[in-house]
């Protein structure tokens, strides 16, 4: 709640400065009514004021009381607002593949441009199908995007339609599953541009983010990737795991933008359910400052 006082009292000094500009007073209950007559109404701007409070207050409220059913100390932070203007997003040097910007090819990177204290959690394949995560994912209001892979999706298309109208982004991570670079370029295409093609029988949009499995790629991977109208291909910068944490970086620390990578996975495969992942991830991140942010919001 001390966050949320606090945000109250800048929206509350805000607008007092705002009704009281060129000397204006605004129109509060101060004055006693004369006999009969009605008090005077608070400002159209002091309503609305109150009104945006009560909402604050209320999501909060929610949020706080769902993070406790879910094990979590500290309600996890809000994002800001999507950037009005999208960063400039290029291929992470030493990640470029030879004729890469000339060829237009999608850019591969690991960290979103931005100085807001945001991460993008990327969940990859569909191999668990937990309804307790989907659960956990909307009573927190946590985004994320999901890379699918139609040989484990299509165990249950439903699941992942039940994804999507919870508002998550369903993106391309081939049919098979394979170390793309050992392919041809004709085979790399088929298992992009056919799972494009069950992306858009089963869920309705032809995705434009793709990433290659293992993160491998080569030249024909992203020249096939671009022929199926793919425009960005995200790897990452971090890996979370139910019992630890995996890092690209030297300094083994959060960076504003970083791209975080997860799996659809459970107890026959991990130390614990994807609950538990999503709980060691939410408290790292929630600990040093950190908000999700939804990773199509600056694409």
């Amino acid at each position: 709640m001390p966050r949320v006082r606090a945000a109250l009292a800048v929206l509350a000094a805000s607008a007092l400065a705002a009704g009281c500009a060129g000397g204006a007073r605004p129109e509060v209950l101060t004055a006693r009514p004369a006999p009969g007559q009605q008090p005077h109404l608070k400002a159209p701007h002091a309503r609305a004021l109150d009104s945006y409070a009560d909402r604050l207050r209320a999501d909060y409220t929610a949020r706080a009381a769902a993070a406790r059913r879910w094990g979590l100390a500290e309600t996890p932070l809000r994002p800001p607002p999507p950037p009005a203007r999208k960063p400039a997003i290029g291929t992470r040097e030493g990640f470029e593949v030879d004729g890469h910007e000339e060829l237009g090819l999608p850019p591969v990177f690991t960290t979103v441009p931005t100085k807001e204290k945001v991460v993008f959690l990327t969940i990859d394949d569909g191999a668990e199908k937990d309804p307790a995560f989907l659960r956990m994912m909307s009573e927190l209001k946590i985004p994320y995007t999901a890379f699918l892979s139609d040989y484990l999706v299509k165990e249950d298309y439903g699941y992942f339609g039940r994804m999507q109208d919870r508002g998550v982004t369903l993106n391309n991570h081939t049919l098979h599953h394979p170390f793309m670079p050992a392919l041809s370029y004709e085979r790399q295409k088929r298992e992009i541009c056919g799972m494009q093609d069950v992306i858009e029988k089963r869920y309705g949009k032809r995705p434009v983010v793709f990433r290659p499995p293992f993160g491998g790629y080569d030249r024909d991977t992203l020249r096939a990737a671009k022929a199926c109208g793919v425009k960005y291909a995200p790897l990452w910068n971090q890996e979370v795991f139910v019992d630890r944490w995996e890092y690209r970086e030297w300094d083994r620390g959060l960076h504003p933008g970083d791209i975080v990578l997860s799996h659809f996975r459970g107890k026959a495969q991990w130390k614990g359910s994807m609950p538990d992942m999503i709980r060691r991830f939410l408290r790292k991140v929630t600990d040093e400052g950190y908000a999700v942010a939804r990773l199509e919001d600056y694409l």
